[in-house]
């Protein structure tokens, strides 16, 4: 069995799919391309893929490292919840109050539109005046709405 190779991502050679021609497959993928003397898109990404191998690898070592080494003893005494040493005063599964997931919520939008600043404030100088004002824009959009759900009481208590 053979694949052909597209130009853009190597030579654009038949390639052999067996063990041994693996490695040639992978120098074919990541070799510069010879016209624009560029690298293709895949060896772009390498390293990052490189990364999650690892993490996922490293993950699933120590899950299963955990899982063989611990003790594997389960009884009702070690399942019950654990309270002060003492047994539970009342049933564990109640109702929160709303006002718990709401400030949850308003945590992680307004959390998630400051994690906008950081690109901007690293490109910051080559944005200019254009990237300085639609960023005072943003900021002002998000503390009127700060304010606004300040103002209708989603951050009181009472």
């Amino acid at each position: 069995m053979a694949v052909l190779l597209p130009a853009r991502y190597g030579s654009g050679l038949r390639v052999a799919v067996c063990s041994r021609c693996i490695a040639h497959a992978l120098v074919a993928l990541f070799a510069l391309d010879n016209e624009t003397m560029t690298q293709p898109l895949l060896a772009e990404y390498f390293p990052i893929l490189v990364f999650l191998a690892i993490a996922v690898v490293i993950s699933i070592a120590m899950v299963g490292g955990s899982f063989l080494a611990g003790h594997q003893k389960p009884d009702p005494e070690k399942l019950s919840t654990y309270e002060c040493g003492f047994e539970p005063f009342e049933d564990t599964r109640h109702r929160f109050d709303v006002r718990f997931y709401l400030v949850a919520i308003l945590f992680i939008i307004f959390d998630l539109e400051v994690a906008f600043l950081f690109p901007w404030a690293i490109s910051l100088g080559t944005l200019g005046w254009v990237g300085f004002l639609s960023m005072m824009g943003f900021l002002t959009v998000l503390t009127v709405g700060f304010v606004y759900e300040w103002r209708k009481g989603a951050l009181d208590w009472e």
